[in-house]
């Protein structure tokens, strides 16, 4: 008994530069939404997840630094 042939082709797996820059716009609003249903079929949810999470990380200690920077300037 054999399956019958599937009809779409396979899956092609998004680079990690690709998922930086879905998660990234993201952040900034700025997805189209053809752009949006072309990279869903590339991206997997686990690769969206762990990206925004390491970028959200990243902002947040940028911050940090930056507030501290300016907190030792202004002799705080």
């Amino acid at each position: 008994m054999s399956l019958p042939p599937n009809d779409e082709p396979p899956r092609r797996k998004a680079s990690l530069r690709e998922v930086i820059g879905v998660v990234f716009s993201s952040f900034l609003g700025i997805r189209k939404g053809k752009a949006m249903r072309e990279d869903a079929v590339a991206i997997r949810p686990h690769q969206v997840i762990i990206v925004a999470i390491v970028l959200a990380a990243v902002f947040v200690l940028t911050l940090v630094f930056v507030v501290r920077l300016i907190l030792r300037a202004a002799g705080a």
